[in-house]
C-alpha cells in the first residue's frame, strides 16, 4: 500500500539552540543541542572519548523528570566521542554519565553529570495534490458517518506574568489580557491620545487630546471587506477582518449559489498622520478568524478553513489547498504543499493556519503562513509558545437519534507551537480526557503547562461529570495530575496565579477550589469554598485576593420530585480572599438588577476596565428587575458601573454610568449600549456603536459626547 506522507525532517530548527555545556570530565567538553525530534534522536559530542564499556556498566543513562531510570537505545560511536539517543517519547529528560564513563586517561574527578534535554514529537508534511486527494477523501468519509473517536517545554527563565493586572503607568487603558507582554485583538483600542474604534463596517479614529472630542478619520471599508479587531503598535493601526474571495474556477457549476469564501485578512496601516490613515500592506490566509496575539512586534492570527467539499464533483488535492494572499507579491495563491502539514491523530475535513507577521519593517518585513490539517478550537498563547485545541467526540451509538440523545464523551488534543519570531514550529501534541471550557482555563509556568478539564456530562447518569487538573511538562508529556472533583458539576471559570490554580464548578453551588501546582509532579487541593452561584470569571485582585463575575441563584422546588430547579437572579460580584489557601473565604459580594441583568464581562475578558494604580474597575451592564409578574422582567437601564475593590473596604460603587430607559423602553439600545470603558490621563470614556462619551475621571461627571455618522 502506498503511503500517503512522508515525515517531516525539520531537523533542530527550533528555539532548541546548540548548548555548551560548563562542567568537564576533567577536560572533556560537551555539546548538545537543549532538544530533538524523536524520530531522529538526540545525540551529544564529547571532545575525548567516553570508555567504549560505558553504557554496558551502565555508567551512561537517561532519566525522566521524576529522576527515574528509564529505558533508552543509546549508541556510542566507534571513536567514542558521539553518544545517540533514541526510543524516547517526547517528555523532559536527563542524560547521566557518572566517573565509569571515563577512559583510563581521564582522572575520575566527579560522580555524576547531568545533561537535561526535551524530545518533541514529529509530525506529517504534505507533498503533493495527491497526498491531500488523499487525506480529504479519508476524513469526508469518516464525516460521513458521524462523530467519532480520534485515530490513533523549554524552561521559561522569565515568569510569564499571568497572574497581575495589567500596569496603567502609561497613563491610558491597556486591553485586559491573560498574560502580560501578549496583546489580544479587540474592537476598542487607544493609545492616549487617539480612540480607535469599529463600527458599522469602518474604523472610526477619535482625538480626545482636548476636552473637545473630535473625529480625526475613518478608515471606509470596501464592500466585501468587513472589520472585527484592532491591534496598534506605536505609529501603526493592524485591523483584522474578514474579506470576500471568489472560488477557484474547478468549483462545481452547483456552487453558483455561493460563489465565494472568507479571507482572514490583516491590513497594516502607517499612522503617522492620524487624519489620513495609509495603507502599507495586506495579507491574508483563507478561512475564518479563530483568535489573535502580538507579541514583541509580531502578530500571530490563527483561522479556521473547511474546504467546501461538498461543492466539489471530484476532490481535487491542488484546489482544497488554503489561499493566502500578500500585496507585497500582489499575489493571490495556493499554499505550498510544503507548508502543510498533518495534525497528529488529525481526521477533520479543515485547516487550522497560522499566521505570522513582523511589524518592524511591515511594508518589506518577513512573514510565514503554515497550514495543518486538522480542526482547532481554543487558544492560549505565552512569548515563547502556541497551545491550540481540538475536541474529539465519541458516540456510543451511531446514527441520527444517537447524536441528539446521547452526549458521548469527549477527549481533547492539545498542540503546541515553539514561536521565534515569524517562526512557528511544531513541538508536541498530547491527548487528555474531557473538554476545556475557554483559554483561562490553560496556563504556562516555568515551562509546565497545566488546564483543568470537565470530563462527562452534568445530565448523564451513565457518565456524570467530574473535573481535573493536569500537568504537562515540556514536551507535552503528563507529569502531574489532580483527578475527579466536583463530580456531577462543570467547570464555569478557571485562573492560573503563579503557583495556585483556582478553579470555579457550578451545579446547585459554587465551589471555588484552591490548588497548589507548585510541585507539578503532585498537584493538591489546598481548600475548597461553596457558596451560592457561581462565577463566569476570575480576575486577580493582589496574590491573596480574586474577584469573580457571575450571577447569583436560587433552588426552587420541583413540581416533579428530584432535584430542584436552578434559577439565575442578578449578576453577582464576589471578593474571594485565598490568604489561607486552606480556608478561602467570599470576603464580600455585590448583587446588581435581578434575572435577565447582562454584562458582556461575564464571558468577554476584553470588556473588563481596570485602572489598577486607583483599584478601579468597571464594566457595561443592562440592568432589569423583576415584575409584580410571573418571569416577568422590566427594563431599568443601560450604561457602566465602575467599582473601587480595595482586599481591606471590599466593594464600593464610585461611578454609575446607567442610564435610566426612556419612556415606554422596555430593552436596552443596541445602537447606543455601551461595549466599553477606557481611560486617558483624567478622562473616563464609554464607548458605544454610535458614540463616544466623555466624563471627569474623579467625579464621574458626563462632560462631551460625540456622535458618529460615517455617511457624514
Amino acid at each position: 500500500m502506498r503511503k500517503p506522507f512522508r515525515w517531516l525532517s525539520i531537523g533542530l530548527v527550533l528555539a532548541m539552540g546548540v548548548m555548551v555545556f560548563a562542567f568537564m570530565i576533567e577536560k572533556v567538553g560537551v555539546a548538545a543541542s537543549g532538544g530533538a525530534f524523536v524520530e531522529h534522536g538526540w545525540n551529544v559530542q564529547f571532545t575525548a572519548p567516553l570508555s567504549k564499556q560505558a553504557i554496558e556498566k551502565g555508567a551512561v543513562y537517561v532519566t525522566d523528570q521524576q529522576g527515574k531510570k528509564v529505558q533508552a537505545k543509546l549508541k556510542l560511536s566507534k571513536d567514542g566521542k558521539e553518544l545517540q539517543v533514541k526510543g524516547l517519547e517526547p517528555g523532559e529528560y536527563a542524560l547521566i554519565i557518572d566517573d565509569q564513563a571515563l577512559t583510563k586517561n581521564f582522572l575520575k574527578s566527579f560522580k555524576q553529570n547531568k545533561i537535561k534535554f526535551t524530545m518533541y514529537e514529529s509530525i506529517a508534511t504534505v507533498t503533493s495534490a495527491d497526498d491531500l486527494k488523499a487525506y480529504f477523501e479519508m476524513a469526508k468519509n469518516l464525516q460521513s458517518k458521524g462523530p467519532r473517536e480520534a485515530i490513533g517545554l523549554e524552561i521559561v527563565q522569565e515568569e510569564e506574568k499571568s497572574d497581575k493586572a495589567s500596569s496603567d503607568s502609561s497613563g491610558h487603558s491597556k486591553t485586559n489580557v491573560q498574560v502580560q507582554g501578549v496583546d489580544e485583538p479587540d474592537s476598542v483600542k487607544t493609545d492616549g491620545d487617539y480612540v480607535y474604534t469599529i463600527a458599522e463596517g469602518a474604523v472610526r479614529i477619535t482625538d480626545i487630546r482636548k476636552d473637545q472630542l473630535k473625529k480625526a478619520a475613518s478608515i471606509q471599508m470596501e464592500e466585501g471587506f468587513y472589520p472585527s479587531q484592532l491591534f496598534i503598535q506605536k505609529d501603526m493601526l493592524i485591523v483584522l477582518g474578514e474579506k470576500m474571495v471568489r472560488h477557484d474556477k474547478k468549483i462545481a457549476a452547483g456552487d453558483q449559489l455561493m460563489p465565494m469564501n472568507g479571507m482572514t485578512t490583516i491590513r497594516l496601516y502607517d499612522m503617522k498622520n492620524k487624519t489620513a490613515p495609509k495603507l502599507l500592506r495586506e495579507v491574508g490566509a483563507e478561512g475564518y478568524l479563530s483568535s489573535a496575539r502580538m507579541t514583541d512586534g509580531t502578530v500571530y492570527v490563527v483561522t479556521n478553513l473547511y474546504p467546501m467539499l461538498w461543492a466539489l464533483d471530484e476532490i481535487d488535492g491542488a484546489t482544497v489547498r488554503p489561499r493566502i494572499t500578500d500585496t507585497a507579491n500582489d499575489d493571490l495563491s495556493y499554499m505550498a504543499y510544503e507548508d502543510i502539514a498533518i495534525l497528529p491523530g488529525a481526521t477533520e475535513p479543515s485547516y487550522t493556519v497560522v499566521t505570522a507577521i513582523d511589524l518592524q519593517s511591515p511594508q518589506k518585513s518577513e512573514l510565514s503562513t503554515k497550514g495543518y490539517l486538522g480542526s482547532s478550537e481554543q487558544l492560549y498563547m505565552s512569548k515563547d509558545h502556541l497551545y491550540l485545541t481540538a475536541t474529539n467526540y465519541n458516540f456510543e451509538q451511531s446514527g441520527f437519534k444517537a447524536r441528539i440523545w446521547n452526549p458521548g464523551t469527549a477527549n481533547t488534543q492539545f498542540f503546541k507551537f515553539t514561536l521565534d519570531g515569524v517562526k512557528v514550529e511544531f513541538t508536541g501534541s498530547t491527548e487528555l480526557k474531557g473538554t476545556v471550557l475557554n483559554q483561562f482555563s490553560m496556563d504556562e509556568h516555568n515551562g509546565y503547562f497545566r488546564v483543568v478539564m470537565t470530563e462527562g456530562n452534568m445530565w448523564d447518569d451513565k457518565n456524570p461529570s467530574k473535573n481535573h487538573l493536569f500537568v504537562l511538562d515540556k514536551g507535552m508529556k503528563l507529569v502531574g495530575s489532580v483527578e475527579n472533583l466536583a463530580k456531577g458539576e462543570r467547570i464555569y471559570s478557571a485562573r492560573f496565579m503563579g503557583d495556585k490554580a483556582y478553579m470555579v464548578t457550578f451545579r446547585e453551588t459554587d465551589p471555588l477550589f484552591v490548588i497548589d501546582v507548585a510541585n507539578p509532579v503532585k498537584p493538591q487541593v489546598l481548600g475548597e469554598l461553596k457558596i451560592p452561584g457561581f462565577s463566569n470569571y476570575l480576575h486577580p485582585l493582589d496574590e491573596n485576593h480574586l474577584i469573580g463575575f457571575g450571577y447569583e441563584t436560587v433552588a426552587e422546588k420541583n413540581p416533579s420530585g428530584g432535584e430542584p430547579f436552578i434559577r439565575t437572579k442578578g449578576m453577582k460580584l464576589s471578593l474571594f480572599d485565598v490568604t489561607d489557601f486552606a480556608n478561602p473565604k467570599e470576603k464580600d459580594t455585590v448583587i446588581i438588577g435581578g434575572e435577565g441583568t447582562y454584562s458582556p464581562v461575564q464571558y468577554d475578558h476584553k470588556a473588563l476596565f481596570q485602572h489598577a494604580g486607583r483599584n478601579l474597575y468597571g464594566f457595561p451592564v443592562s440592568v432589569y428587575e423583576e415584575g409584580s409578574k410571573q418571569h416577568e422582567l422590566v427594563f431599568k437601564g443601560s450604561g457602566a458601573l465602575i467599582y473601587e475593590i480595595t482586599p481591606e473596604r471590599g466593594f464600593s460603587l464610585q461611578g454609575d454610568l446607567v442610564q435610566k430607559p426612556g419612556k415606554g423602553q422596555q430593552y436596552e439600545e443596541w445602537e447606543t449600549q455601551v461595549q466599553r470603558l477606557l481611560y486617558s490621563k483624567d478622562r473616563l470614556y464609554t464607548v458605544s456603536n454610535r458614540d463616544l462619551t466623555s466624563y471627569d475621571f474623579n467625579s464621574f461627571k458626563r462632560l462631551t459626547q460625540l456622535k458618529w455618522d460615517d455617511k457624514q
